[in-house]
């Protein structure tokens, strides 16, 4: 798979200049291997040394933005989910792979050309909406209820529950506001944001996602406002299968020799590998060839070879080493391989999350 969009990042480079995206996190890299490797694969008639399909897969919408947007599509009809592989993955595309690859592009510590295994943060998703009351704000703001008093009082509720946060459970809570009021002059009713809840396991996601909540109904209560809390479906923590990350592991060793071969920790960022990695193998490694910081305009390609032409030969060799003769390694893979969640009851896990644990409040 290699991952097709962008974030906004302005100030970058290579930023479009009507849109600001641009590539910051590396997804040209992966469609770049992933390129690579199906030329590779081509060229070589592997078809004739292997049992099985391979199939490349451009992928839309990993990164979890405009989230107010695509709830507005869920709301519709149009969509079940806000990732691009958990839409794929509801809507069964998934139900005749076996196993699933991806590289990711990243700017690795030195001497270190590829990164394997490793785990990541899942995350709840969510859209507040505060509501108070309009009042002209120099001659009568006594007669309003100011909706943007009531969410800054709640943002300083949940930096206060920091504390609670325990380091192992890698929270992570990044609020941002979309709509802080209609006219300076007015004083503010309806004020939105959104945020994320993440943690390293969902046990911990949905302690600190009650603790957030708490504290942004206490902002409304504060003032005397209202607010409107959507949990949305965010990702599943990213999880491996080791007998996978070994097949890639000897390749990236053959390549670039052991000590240019690093072990994955905890990430604290979040991707939609995650929720396919619940259901089948899947691997998510990464390959250096970038400096800089993810999602930042310093993040950019500094050696083009490790970060396209590396990660197209590990891929395809991996690929073949599954495959070949009669698929033995492949099957064997697959049939160890434990889920967390039947491929038929993944959309009911999250309607499962969400309607178990965390409802719309307000």
């Amino acid at each position: 798979m290699g991952e097709l969009d962008a974030v906004v990042c302005p100030g970058h480079p290579f930023a479009d200049s009507v849109t600001g995206a641009a590539h910051a996190c590396g997804h040209n890299g992966q469609v770049a291997s992933m390129l690579g490797a199906a030329i590779g694969l081509s060229g070589a008639r592997v078809t004739d040394f292997i049992s099985g399909d391979i199939t490349f897969l451009g992928v839309p919408a990993e990164e979890y933005v405009e989230v107010e947007f695509r709830q507005n599509l869920r709301k519709k009809g149009k969509i079940r989910f806000l990732g691009g592989k958990q839409e794929l993955l509801a809507q069964g595309f998934f139900d005749d792979v076996d196993i699933a690859m991806m590289v990711h592009m990243a700017s690795l510590e030195p001497g270190k050309k590829v990164v394997i295994g490793g785990t990541s943060n899942g995350f709840i998703g969510k859209l507040i909406r505060y509501k108070g009351k309009e009042a002209h704000a120099g001659a009568s703001p006594h007669l309003g209820v100011n909706a943007l008093n009531a969410a800054i009082l709640g943002l300083m509720g949940v930096h206060m529950q920091r504390e609670t946060f325990k380091d192992e459970d890698h929270i992570r809570v990044h609020p941002i506001i979309t709509k802080g009021g209609d006219l300076v002059n007015v004083i503010p009713a309806d004020v939105r944001m959104e945020t994320y809840v993440r943690g390293k396991t969902m046990d911990a996601i949905m302690d600190a996602n009650a603790k957030v909540n708490r504290a942004l109904k206490a902002g409304a209560f504060a003032v005397g406002a209202e607010v409107e809390i959507e949990e949305i479906p965010g990702y599943l923590p990213r999880r491996n299968w080791p007998p996978l990350d070994e097949v890639f592991r000897k390749n990236a060793i053959d390549l670039v020799g052991e000590a240019s071969v690093g072990e994955g920790g905890h990430g604290s960022g979040s991707s939609d590998i995650g929720d396919i990695m619940h259901v089948l193998p899947a691997i998510h490694p990464s390959c250096g060839g970038a400096k800089g910081t993810g999602h930042s305009e310093d993040f950019i390609v500094e050696d083009p070879d490790t970060a396209y032409v590396l990660p197209a030969k590990l891929l395809a060799l991996t690929a073949v080493d599954l495959l070949y003769g009669d698929a033995s390694l492949g099957r064997q893979i697959v049939s160890e391989f434990q889920p967390v969640i039947a491929r038929k009851d993944y959309a009911a896990t999250w309607e499962k999350i969400l309607g178990g644990c965390f409802s719309k409040s307000g």
